[in-house]
């Protein structure tokens, strides 16, 4: 039971995941690539006109192993009242490193680098399951569907839709992405794309500033050395054996959970049950 709760938490965690990191699996099926994007934000929200525009920079190679994205962006928001126009201009700077299982989150803002180990891969790995159709996986569980393909920047690319929006994939690598929230209309899209090139060492640099660990379970001594591949095995199948209402008396026990409808815990099971059929082979 404690393994199969440890499990849990993996699946917790990889529900808020963005990207993922792996030395054996493949998350991309193209071997490098440096990919520009452009963004644009527009719309109005609660009587709020909000505007935008930003560039983004990825460098990846050994299928996705190691990765460095950096962003910058504008946000200029115009509040009307009492026929005054009060403007808000703000400004962000992230940069994120995925290295072989190890995520490098930089705060330019307080000049530190947070280090943490990424647990959806590491989950994957002990599971042998493919990172692609992982993604896959998830993105149907929260109710996305591929809906065709068209050609983006030369490349034909897999168009799915997704709650809210859509977004266009080649090989696993996103191109373009459309996104439509609470009135806010978000466009990212790729304005240069080289795929298996030679990517700089210096490409995947971080900023001179100082590494702290982050705490969690998967920085756990005892759970680095007491969980092994079988073990993770033997959990992932006594997941799938579980019907969904014996799966949410155990899901509903850890913290981050308890928040949850019984629509996104469907969800969540859906996907775990997917994970767990990869994880088999089947």
């Amino acid at each position: 039971m404690k393994k199969l709760n440890i499990l849990l938490s993996l699946i917790v965690v990889l529900t808020s995941c963005n990207g993922t990191s792996q030395n054996k699996l493949k998350r991309y099926n193209v071997k490098s690539g440096i990919i520009k994007y452009k963004s644009t934000t527009s719309g109005k929200m609660m009587g709020s006109k909000i505007t935008g525009s930003g560039s983004e920079s990825l460098y990846f190679k050994d299928y996705g192993a190691l990765e460095l994205r950096e962003e910058q962006s504008t946000k200029t928001t115009r509040i009307k009242f009492f026929g005054r126009e009060k403007v808000k201009t703000d400004k962000e700077h992230s940069m994120n490193k995925l290295d072989n299982g190890k995520n490098y989150l930089v705060d330019f803002k307080t000049k530190t680098i947070t280090e943490n180990t990424d647990a959806a891969m590491e989950m994957m790995k002990q599971s042998n399951t493919d990172a692609g159709e992982a993604g896959k996986g998830m993105l149907k569980s929260m109710g996305g569907e591929k809906i065709g393909n068209e050609t983006y920047q030369g490349y034909n690319c897999e168009v799915w839709k997704i709650p809210g929006g859509k977004q266009w994939l080649y090989k696993g690598v996103m191109l373009k992405i459309e996104m439509k929230v609470l009135g806010i209309t978000t466009v990212k899209e790729a304005t240069s794309v080289k795929f298996n090139v030679s990517v700089p060492s210096s490409s995947f640099k971080l900023p001179d500033f100082p590494i702290q660990k982050a705490e969690g379970f998967m920085d756990n001594k005892q759970f680095n050395s007491g969980v092994d591949r079988k073990d993770m095995q033997k959990g992932m199948e006594q997941v799938s054996k579980l019907s969904f209402k014996e799966w949410k008396k155990l899901a509903i026990k850890d913290s981050e959970m308890q928040g949850k409808s019984d629509k996104e815990l469907h969800q969540i099971y859906d996907m775990i049950q997917k994970m767990a059929k990869m994880g088999r082979g089947n």
